[in-house]
């Protein structure tokens, strides 16, 4: 079950950096977000996280003002902007494709922003050759975009983006074409020059990890609504929905019957084999519900407590290794163990499984 649409206000009552009032954007006559309202705080890294067509893309682009609002309003620093066209929202822009001008150098596709603000050419050469310092590309200024590497160009991309000293900077699954370790990197740099600048930043990407890893706080999107906001370890550790628990990072979830309703706290939840104490984050009514535990979370043992299994499967990962254990009734979990116990199971072995109470959640299903 989706939750319900979210308000969700800053801690500071200092001015936000972006407030979302009830905002609604249709496409061809059909709502595909509807009341939604957001504030993010001043200097955030903020990041909206979730699957292509859940309409993170559709509220990034309704923020720089490329798609109207059909209703609601959008302030920056608590000025309405909502009317105002894309060039006049002071916004600095970083898209997937980066969207180099490839007759430019890179020290015209820098500037570019600041000569579209008629700055005097004293001042674009010393503030580009400062944002390519800062990106580390002071050296290439001269190199046309087609000569460049993928991270190169992106680090272009964010270089003119920061150089006009934007109100608000937006980045549409910026890192989505570089290769693994490119986006690491990439990434570190992104957040560095983030947090040196002090820049509020939406940032738009399906990648759980990049969100982990870069964010101060997550609004996890389903269907044009927010989920789930807070920031990355609330997000992965307390997932308030079934959605935001599968999608953010590996789950095992499920579907149990609980015959009385649970308060919040520990719960009792019957499974395949036994009983599990869980706990119940919020009220839980009686009847289906969701049992929600994390891989790594469960533990293995050939004796002792706990419901018993047998390994079905095992898949080794370099840092972890993946146990598939098969409960009565056909139940499979899905277990991670760390570290050098790649070998400890086989597959047929008969094992015990543990599940923290804490880290256990029972939500609504």
């Amino acid at each position: 079950m989706n939750a319900e649409p979210v308000s969700i206000a800053a801690a500071s009552t200092a001015t936000p950096g972006l407030a979302i009032d009830g905002l609604a954007v249709a496409y061809g006559g059909q709502r595909v977000i509807e009341n939604l309202s957001l504030t993010i705080e001043q200097g955030c890294f903020f990041t909206l996280l979730g699957p292509s067509g859940c309409g993170k893309t559709t509220l990034l682009r309704t923020i720089a003002g490329f798609i109207q609002a059909a209703e609601g309003r959008l302030l920056f620093g608590g000025s309405d902007v909502t009317r105002l066209p894309p060039h006049r929202r002071n916004i600095g822009m970083v898209f997937q494709d980066y969207a180099l001008f490839p007759d430019k150098t890179v020290f015209d596709n820098v500037a570019y922003g600041l000569r579209a603000r008629r700055v005097d050419e004293a001042t674009i050469r010393r503030k580009v050759a400062q944002s390519l310092d800062h990106v580390g590309l002071g050296h290439l200024a001269a190199r046309h975009p087609a000569a460049l590497s993928g991270g190169q160009r992106q680090r272009v991309a964010l270089a003119r983006a920061l150089v006009i000293e934007p109100q608000l900077l937006l980045m549409d699954e910026p890192l989505s074409n570089l290769d693994a370790k490119l986006r690491v990197q990439v990434r570190e740099v992104i957040t560095e020059l983030q947090r040196e600048a002090g820049i509020t930043t939406i940032f738009v990407t399906h990648d759980q990890d990049e969100a982990l890893a870069m964010s101060d706080r997550i609004g996890v999107m389903n269907r044009g609504r927010l989920e789930q906001v807070g920031p990355p370890s609330a997000i992965y550790r307390e997932p308030a929905t079934g959605y935001v628990a599968d999608f953010v990072g590996a789950a095992n979830l499920v579907k149990v019957t609980l015959p009385a309703a649970a308060a919040i706290g520990p719960v009792m939840v019957p499974l395949p084999g036994g009983v599990v104490t869980a706990r119940a984050p919020a009220t839980v009514p009686a009847g289906h519900a969701l049992l929600v535990a994390r891989p790594e979370e469960i533990s293995l043992t050939r004796d002792g407590e706990g419901l018993t299994g047998t390994v079905r499967r095992r898949q080794y990962l370099g840092g972890r290794t993946t146990y598939k254990v098969e409960l009565p009734e056909g139940l499979t979990l899905a277990v991670d163990l760390h570290g050098d116990r790649h070998d400890a199971f086989q597959p047929g072995d008969l094992v015990r499984l543990g599940f923290d109470p804490l880290r256990t959640l029972v939500l609504a299903s």
